[in-house]
């Protein structure tokens, strides 16, 4: 089977043991985009680490941003490109 995309990968850093981070924020992604998404994938780094991109472009960097995503925003960013017309609920206000 051959991954399509949209594809978002979280690269996250394995010595500060940001895994759990990461998939529990994979986890939400693909629960919310179950539809529209091809692929997420977790990909190990280190260096504090904690990016997400969508088909190789960032839409969060914590070394830019100096934090972590608020998964509300993070899925706002991922529905701007993947589902523009689409609702999200309560994660809709800002």
């Amino acid at each position: 089977m051959t991954a399509t995309t949209p594809r978002i990968e979280i690269e996250y850093c394995t010595r500060c043991r940001w895994l759990l981070r990461a998939a529990w924020t994979a986890q939400e992604l693909l629960t919310t985009f179950e539809g529209e998404l091809g692929e997420v994938a977790l990909v190990p780094g280190t260096g504090g680490v904690f990016e997400v991109r969508l088909d190789g472009e960032t839409l969060w960097s914590r070394t830019e941003r100096a934090a972590f995503p608020e998964l509300a925003e993070l899925k706002r960013a991922v529905r701007d490109r993947v589902a523009p017309d689409r609702g999200l609920g309560h994660s809709e206000r800002r």
